[in-house]
């Protein structure tokens, strides 16, 4: 079920690219993570070419958003996703800056 905006119901409860609509006619949801769906798995690649990946994708990223077809914008967030929730994986006790903290 779609709200009248036409992303699916549910907030922040559901993947980035679960909330962008397909424009068109019959707004189908964007594709939800799928083996033909390109990329190598993130848990196969070494510490260094996930951090290379995260990094292209990063760097590509407001192109992307601001340029890229629905489609496109919508496979980058599922691989960003997919990196991303790799690294945390990797490193669930990662070191947290305190320069990064706002103040209560």
């Amino acid at each position: 079920m779609r709200a009248q905006d036409g992303f699916p119901p549910g907030g922040t409860e559901v993947s980035p690219e679960q909330r962008i609509p397909e424009w068109g006619d019959d707004r189908v949801a964007a594709p939800i993570l799928d083996a033909d769906l390109p990329g190598i798995d993130p848990a196969e690649l070494t510490e260094e070419d996930l951090i290379r990946e995260m990094e292209s994708l990063h760097r590509t990223r407001l192109d992307t958003l601001r340029h890229a077809t629905d489609s496109a914008l919508a496979t980058h967030l599922r691989r960003t996703a997919e990196l991303e929730t790799e690294y945390l994986a990797r490193h669930p006790g990662r070191e947290v800056d305190p320069s990064r903290l706002r103040d209560a």
